[in-house]
């Protein structure tokens, strides 16, 4: 895979407060900021930070996240964008007074599930493969062991937008490091090969 700038890509709500500096993108979130669609809230929200990367019709991304997890649903990580009705994010998720990976996949509504990874969430690695109709969400603690997260059905399309995700509903301010970003073909390992 090839790295990927953090300086590029185009803002979908762009945040109050971000720069780039040896090669990590910070990302401070504005107020009550969020990702999701209905399902048991009985809400819709896309007010969430994601700075977007184009991709075509088949893809695996990775990123590298780091954050400052301290209030009730602070969230960062990796999204997948087709529109407003159908996306992906995963990343850390604080909640239930702890760090948590954290799911959500969107085709109309939103769904959530989250894993419990033992070990420092506060620095965390996420792949994303993109391929035929499904989407396929690993992370890694060490960037060599890469555990199943989630596979799940997602809208086979031409094109895709991937990119760092960040977001803060219960305040502003939840910081955000992100780095070593890189995309390229869809990875051909097989489900249970974790490398």
């Amino acid at each position: 895979m090839e790295r990927v700038s953090l300086d590029g890509g185009t803002w979908l709500n762009r945040p109050s407060s971000a720069s780039f500096a040896d090669g990590v993108l910070t990302v401070a979130t504005d107020a009550k900021t969020d990702f999701w669609r209905d399902t048991y809230y009985g809400f819709t929200r896309d007010s969430g930070h994601c700075l977007q990367f184009a991709q075509g019709s088949g893809f695996t991304a990775e990123i590298r996240v780091r954050g400052q997890y301290e209030t009730l649903y602070d969230q960062a990580g990796l999204m997948v964008r087709l529109d407003e009705r159908r996306w992906v994010k995963t990343g850390c998720e604080l909640t239930d007074g702890r760090l948590f990976l954290s799911t959500v996949v969107t085709d109309g509504r939103s769904d959530w599930s989250v894993t419990d990874l033992a070990g420092d969430l506060s620095d965390i690695r996420l792949r994303v493969t993109v391929a035929g109709g499904s989407i396929r969400v690993q992370a890694s603690l060490d960037g060599v062991f890469w555990p199943l997260l989630r596979l799940a059905p997602f809208p086979a399309a031409d094109a895709y937008r991937v990119g760092p995700m960040a977001a803060s509903p219960e305040r502003a301010g939840f910081i955000a490091a992100f780095s070593d970003f890189r995309c390229g073909p869809p990875t051909t390992n097989a489900l249970h090969d974790l490398t």
